[in-house]
Order: structure tokens, then sequence, then C-alpha cells
């Protein structure tokens, strides 16, 4: 492809990004020095200029005084908001998916499903609304009533990650919309089209059912610009998405002034294969938690640890569906792989294959750059690989934000659960089994150490139904279902004294 074709494409995906922008009524960003590249092709789509410190403190201070109010608004009142950001959604998906495919490269069926994601954890909160419960408890003293009652925190900060741009905020700002709080949100750097065109659709909702639109404010910028978020004290929740790195620097800032944290950090998923399991149902769980999003979620399947009977046969399997796999634009037909986010991600790759040759493990196949047809030399396509080690050396524990799937092998199932629980980060587990014992082995309290564990499928793709999130070096932070939202509230315990006398507790007299 010429310099002139790649300038084509390049104009091509701009202007269908504009389109897709006047479709979402979002207004013309202003142009600066911060640049969005579209990892498809891995041009420029455009440049926009990020938020001052000025704008930033006006952000939060705008978010911190419509909480005021904002909290006195009934639950079922603050859902309103949220039901009407479900429905333009719903009116929106294909052009918001769109979005999400051209700025972050995923395929159009994971781009929708993203988006279907918003809609099912808006459909979550709004019932949630009425459901906002305490407990009331027994007394030990004699008319009294014991119970507690749970109060919106203030502002929530939500730092975001590039590779999920729209459900991880949804998941936090619904439940906390609805909970009382007002939202400040930082996206990643990578993707604040998206992040653009969600705030706009938020306000409108608000709007449209005679909320303040100030109760979610946007914030473009750099590291430095979620610092900021970090750092103030008028933000009582940073839910931060990201790098286990990015996690070692904002909780500490964030304790340091007795603020809350809710992390959301790396993953390194593993899969044990026991010698009972369908392989069948074993690798199409195996192949999509793997190879999906090019490798780029936080709960992708990175190691898979399969009993020694069926190594060979399940490598095998894998390798054949593996050579089967489409990697190219994500925009063409039948793709089922598309980009890196960016050169970065490429040279982890290359490193992580190159240190595991050099631990001893062979690559049964993928590991190569790909080129697809008409992309440019900043685009970095990557043959997903498959390598086999001779044991979990240090490069296996580590998380590679890309597609490499390492396989071990074993024989006893402690040995396995030791090797599955062997490494830093506590994200999402599975096991393929039909061997009852070994499945609720793995789910007792000596099994699996993350946070999700499932049987008979993937690592990826959670309902929001379920709290999601994980333990040890993953943050042991909850979004999304269940009772996820209490990290967005305040608890107070009360005591009601209904008779005349008062009596202390612990039979405590002081006459």
């Amino acid at each position: 492809m010429t310099e002139t074709d790649r300038e084509t494409v390049t104009a091509a995906y701009a202007e269908r990004i504009g389109t897709l922008l006047r479709v979402l009524e979002v207004d013309p960003p202003a142009t600066g020095e911060m640049r969005v590249h579209c990892p498809i092709d891995g041009e420029v789509l455009i440049g926009l200029r990020p938020d001052s410190p000025a704008e930033i403190d006006a952000a939060l201070t705008a978010a911190a005084a419509v909480f005021g109010s904002w909290r006195l608004v009934p639950a079922p009142q603050r859902a309103a908001v949220v039901r009407e950001l479900a429905v333009l959604l719903r009116r929106h998906q294909d052009e918001l998916a769109e979005l999400v495919t051209l700025e972050v490269g995923k395929i159009p069926a994971e781009a929708r499903g993203e988006v279907q994601e918003m809609i099912d954890i808006c459909e979550f909160a709004v019932g949630l609304s009425r459901q906002l419960y305490g407990y009331t408890m027994a007394s030990e003293r004699p008319g009294h009533r014991l119970m507690e009652t749970w109060h919106p925190l203030g502002v929530v900060g939500v730092i975001s990650a590039f590779n999920f741009p729209v459900a991880v905020w949804a998941w936090n700002t619904a439940l906390a919309l609805v909970c009382g709080d007002t939202v400040v949100w930082k996206p990643s750097d990578r993707t604040p089209l998206t992040a653009l065109a969600c705030h706009t659709l938020l306000r409108r909702a608000a709007d449209t059912v005679g909320a303040d639109q100030r109760i979610h404010q946007l914030v473009l910028g750099s590291a430095a610009a979620g610092a900021r978020l970090t750092d103030d004290e008028r933000v009582a929740l940073v839910s931060a998405t990201g790098s286990v790195t990015m996690g070692r620097a904002v909780a500490p800032r964030v304790a340091a002034r007795f603020g809350r944290c809710l992390l959301e950090l790396g993953g390194n998923n593993a899969a044990v294969v026991g010698p009972s399991a369908d392989l069948d149902l074993a690798v199409r769980g195996i192949v999509f938690a793997a190879v999906g999003t090019a490798g780029q979620r936080c709960t992708t399947l990175r190691r898979l640890i399969v009993h020694a009977s069926v190594a060979d046969e399940l490598c095998d399997r894998l390798v054949r569906a593996y050579r089967q796999l489409r990697v190219g634009n994500p925009l063409d037909p039948g793709v089922q792989v598309g980009p890196l986010c960016g050169p970065d991600a490429w040279a982890g790759m290359w490193d992580a294959l190159a240190r595991a040759r050099g631990d001893g493990g062979e690559v049964l196949c993928g590991g190569d750059r790909v080129e697809p047809a008409g992309v440019g030399p900043g685009a970095f396509y990557a043959d997903p690989a498959i390598v086999r080690m001779p044991a979990q050396t240090e490069v296996v524990r580590e998380e590679t934000f890309a597609p490499i799937l390492y396989v071990l092998t074993y024989d006893d199932f402690d040995a396995a659960l030791a090797l599955h629980n062997g490494v830093p980060q506590g994200l999402s587990s599975a096991i393929f089994t039909t061997d009852q014992r070994e499945a609720e082995r793995f789910l007792a309290a000596d099994g699996s150490d993350c946070g999700i564990a499932n049987v008979n499928i993937g690592t990826s793709g959670a309902e929001i139904g379920g709290a999601f999130g994980g333990e040890k070096h993953t943050g042991g932070g909850r979004e999304s279902g269940s009772d996820a939202w209490k990290a967005y509230m305040r608890r107070a315990t009360n005591t009601i004294n209904y008779s005349t006398e008062l009596p202390l507790a612990q039979g405590i007299r002081f006459d």
C-alpha cells in the first residue's frame, strides 16, 4: 500500500468518526496536542486539547457542589437518569460500538457486546435503586432498636483503561449515580472519543428527566490528570482500572488522605484442564478466552494447566484451532483477532516470547507480527501464540498484555492448584472437568484464590449480575453486580431508644 493510499484510508476513518460524533450529537472537540491513534492503521485520527489543571479543578468543584443536592434526591428518582441512559444506548448501540472498534480495534461483535454490557448494568442499577438495603439487628437493651443505613458517599473519581473504554465506566457510573454520588471521569488518553460520546449521552439523559447535568464531569488528559483525582480531598472514592504499576501509585496516594480506593488491576488468569474434561467444550472456551480482544483483556486466559494424560491431544487441537484464526482489520468480515493497541504491546509480546524460549519453552504456533493488507507500519497485529513451558518461570508469572497462552502440565490435582495460585495476580480462573469432586475443590477455600472462579467456561466474559474483581495484586475491588454498590456508599449504624430508660451496653452501670 502506498503512502497516498494509507492517507486515504486514514482520512476515511477520520471522516467516519466525525459522522459518528455528529450522529451522537457530540460537540466538536477542541483540537490540541493529545493525539488519538487508530490502532487499525496506526495513524493519527485527531488531536485533542487536554484539560488544564484549572479546568480539572472546576470539574471537581462542580461535582462536589451538586452532590449536596443530588444525594437528597430519592434513589428511584436518581435512577431515572440511568434508565434514560439505557434508552439512548439502545438507540445508538451501533454507532457507539463502531466508535469503540475504530478507537480500540475490537472486532464489531465484541464492541457491540461491550455496549450491551452498558445497557445491562443500567438495567441492574435501576432495579438496585429500590434495594439499597440495610439491616435491622436485635439490641441487647430493652426498648432499643439497632439498625444500619446507607448514605451517598460523595464524588467518585473513575479512571478507566483503554481496553474496555465504555463498559467499565458504565459499571461505576450507573451504580454511583443511583447511590447518590456524582462522578468525575478520566478515561484513557487512548480513548477520549468514546468518552466524549458517553459523556454526551449521559448529560442528555439527565436533561431529559430534569436532573442536573453537573452530576457527571469528564476530564481529558494523561496520567497527570488522573493524579489530580487521586490527590483531591473532594474525591471520596477513586475507582481505578489499569496495571498493577498504576495501582501501586494510586493506592498510597489515596490512602495518605484517608480516601477510598476501588482497584481493578492486572490478571494472569489460568484454566485447569482435568483428565475427565470435555475437550470439545474446553477448546471453544480456551480459544475465545485467550485471543479475544487480541489478548488485551484483564480476564484474558494466559496460563493453561493441563493434566499430562490429555496435554498432547489438547495442544494439538488448540494449534489446529489457532491456525484457523483470521488476524486483521476488525472491520473486515470474518476477522476474529484485531490489532494490538500499539508498539509497546508488540514489544512486550516479543520480549516475553524470547524469555519463554530462553526458559526452555517451545512455541507451538504463532508469535509473529502480522501485516494485513491496507495497514501501515504504525499498526501492530500479532499472530496469537501457544507456548509449551517446562515450568512456571518468571515470565509466566508476569502478565503480558498480548495473546500468549502458556501451557503447563501436571499429574496431581494439588500440584495443579499450586501452579494455579502461584502467581501474584488473582482475578479470574477456570477449570474444565466433569469430575464433581475436582470442580467443588476448585471452588473451595483451598482451591482457586481468585475473585472469579468458573467451571466449564473460560476466564473472560463475566456477566454484570455477579461482582467483578480479584484478589492479591489485582487490588481487591469489586464492581458491577451483587453487593458491589456498597463501595459507593457509606454505612451508618443507628441505635434508637424508644424507652424512658437509659441502659448502657454490656451491662455497664454509671449511676
